[in-house]
Formats: structure tokens, sequence, C-alpha cells
């Protein structure tokens, strides 16, 4: 939906299915009441998520048609798209697999401009869109510095060409799209830190020579259309998890002129580490709790004032007796209007303090809510799909709206 703030949806990878019918099916069965329940009378966005073989049968012309007629239909629209995980994302072990193929890959770029097409159909006119993306790799694929230092290399030029690519479709259609590349634990493009001086330091070194021989353009114009087409996908749960401080790379990004393209809004799960032993054992088999085989749940804890990085939930319950360790932060999009889970809390205070910066100066205008873990949740927090998307909608709403 259209709030004065932005545009306000849910990511479709929330529902289980890889091919178009499946999808399309989801939708069908479960948007017309989310939008009665939230968005009665106005249009209503959709944040869509299309694996790779959905991609490639929605791009068929009938599809394609079919759809556009039941958005028309729906008063629904698209505006922005998950392009993150390319392959299976539910009833499988995705883990660190939600990278692949990545940015290294042929296979990447070609699934990645076949989604723009898709979305340069399908959105309303005059609208921006965005396609999320994975932050070039998972960082323990390589065996060496030399190893990563060679994928960032590749990654970088294929999201160059993915930016050429864009900045081509504006100037012959003037639809204006964006790639925006989401920083995660584990990801080579880990932090907002790391996501900045990558931008400044390696993708405005390919990117802005590519553009400027295709079409003749002084430098700074170069470079702000790399701006315009590259931008980062600020997903809440994975700043919360690294500590990160959330206005101030906000400012930061905008010091740069990075833009933000959307605003994922989701929510991390963290707990402080009592020191006696047996309050502390409380709140372990409480994060033990959502230890489960799907995804992967990294865990950034704070260890006498510095951070000690766990690649998955496992390995930091294997380690969790040192007194040390003051506060863990996992990797978990648990539900964003819940606030506690018993001995655990939400990192929701992030998600306030994003969307009052939002409301203040606003830096974006896509908003998505993505929490896609409900079928591997505790079953006490599980409700009705329909139920908790509704939820989650009206609870991020009232944030905005008041």
């Amino acid at each position: 939906m259209y709030t004065k703030h932005g545009h306000l949806s849910y990511c479709t990878n929330i529902h289980a299915g890889e091919n178009w019918t499946d999808h399309f099916d989801a939708l069908t069965k479960y948007f017309p009441e989310i939008k009665q329940a939230v968005s009665p009378d106005e249009p209503m966005g959709i944040g869509l998520r299309l694996s790779n073989i959905a991609s490639e049968e929605l791009i068929k012309t009938a599809n394609l048609e079919e759809f556009r007629n039941w958005l028309k239909d729906q008063k629904a629209y698209v505006f922005t798209m998950n392009g993150f995980p390319y392959g299976g994302f539910h009833h499988t072990r995705v883990k660190e697999q939600v990278h692949a193929p990545d940015w290294t890959t042929r296979e990447r770029v070609t699934y990645t401009k076949r989604l723009f097409d898709i979305l340069m159909n399908l959105l309303p006119e005059g609208m921006e869109g965005g396609v999320s993306t994975s932050p070039i790799s998972y960082r323990y694929w390589f065996e060496n510095d030399a190893a990563q230092q060679k994928a960032r290399e590749t990654g970088t030029a294929c999201i160059a060409e993915i930016a050429l690519y864009l900045v081509q479709i504006a100037n012959f259609s003037g639809v204006v799209m964006h790639l925006d590349i989401e920083p995660e634990p584990d990801g080579i493009l880990e932090t907002g830190t790391e996501f900045l001086e990558w931008f400044n330091n390696e993708l405005l070194a390919v990117a802005v020579p590519l553009i400027q021989t295709e079409f003749d353009v002084p430098t700074h114009h170069a470079e702000e259309m790399v701006k315009t087409h590259i931008r980062i996908c600020y997903d809440v749960c994975h700043f919360a998890v690294g500590y990160e401080p959330l206005t101030e790379m906000v400012e930061k990004f905008r010091e740069n002129g990075i833009k933000i393209g959307k605003i994922q809004v989701s929510a991390a799960l963290k707990a402080i580490l009592p020191a006696h032993p047996d309050t502390r054992k409380s709140v372990i088999d409480a994060f033990r709790k959502f230890n489960e085989p799907v995804y992967l749940h990294q865990v950034v804890a704070k260890n006498n004032g510095h951070i000690k990085r766990y690649r998955d939930l496992p390995d930091a319950l294997n380690d969790a007796q040192p007194a040390t360790e003051t506060e863990w932060r996992a990797h978990f999009h648990v539900p964003i209007a819940e606030k506690k889970f018993g001995d655990l809390e939400s990192t929701q205070d992030a998600i306030t303090e994003v969307l009052e910066l939002q409301k203040k100066s606003p830096f974006t205008h896509q908003l998505e809510v993505e929490t896609y873990t409900w079928e591997v949740i505790p079953g006490q927090l599980r409700l009705p799909i329909e139920q908790s998307i509704i939820k989650e909608l009206n609870w991020a709403k009232s944030i905005l709206e008041n």
C-alpha cells in the first residue's frame, strides 16, 4: 500500500513453491484477503519473489499478460522484487546455498537481467523499481584471501554489467530501476561499512569507465548513473545483528551519495547473557528452540567489548559457556510485531528507529516486510499465514502513520 512515507508491502518469499504456477497460486490464494484487511480501498503493492524457474516461466508473453490483468483486477502493483534466492527457498536445506549461484557466475547475471525485464513490464508508469540481491557471495566458500579477492573482482565486474544494462533500459524506455545489494552476515559484503568501502573503491572504479565508454559522458555523469542504478538494500535485521549504528549508517550513505533502494523491515533475535550459570543456561536454552536445519542463523556475540561471529546457531550453542560473552544477536527473521519471546527479545526497536528516521527524513520509497521463517519458527508463534502477514503490515503501518 502507499503511505505518505513510501510503498509498504510484504515479500512473497514467505510463500513456498518454486515455479510460476506455485507462486501465482499462492498470490491468488492469500493476497486478496491481505489487501482487504490492510488496504481495502487503495491500490496495494507486492514485493515479488521469483525463483529462476518461475522467472523463466513468467517472462513468457501469455503468463505476463495474465499476471498484469490479475494485478489490475486486484488493484495491485509490483514495485520491488527479491532476487536474492535463485533456487529452492522452502522445504529444503537452504543455509549458505541461498547465495548460489553467486555473482561470479553468468547464471546470476542472466537471472537478474531477466528479473529486471519482468519488472519493467509490471511497474506502474512513472514508478521506480528495485531488485534486491546477494552481497556478491558467501565468504567462507573461498579458501584464502586471494581467492576471495578474485571473487570480489569477478562479482564487481558482473554488477557493473548490470549497472550498464539498467542505464541502457532507462535511456531507451525512461524506466528507472536499481539493483539493491543486501549486506548480510558472512556475505563478502557483510556490513554497511563494507558495502560503502566496496562501492567507493571497487565498484565505481569498474562501472564508471564502462558507462563512459558506452555513452561518452563525463566522469561525474557516469558516477551519477552508477549511483542511480546500484543501491543498498537496508535490511534492518542484518544491520541490527551486526550492532551497526542504524541512523549513523543512513547518514554515511547520504554523505557519499549512495541511495538506499529499499528498507527490508525485519527483526532478529537478541538477548543479554547473564553471568550466573542457571539464568545463563535458561537464555541459551531459549535460543536452542530456534535451532532449525533450513536457514543460516549466524550469531554475533559481544565479548569483552569485541565482536565475535559464529557461522550458524549450532556453532554458538556449542560455545555458549564462556562468561565473557555478554550478548547474542542471531540472524533469525522473527515476527516484527513481537517484542518478547520468553527469555529472548527481538530487535524490534531497530525497526522503530529506522522507520522514525524514514518519517523524519525519507531516504527511500520502498518498504518491504520480510519475515520468511513462519514454517520453521517454534509452533506457538505460528498463525495462519494470511493473519501473520496482516498483523505485520498493520504493525509497520502504525509506526509509519503515528
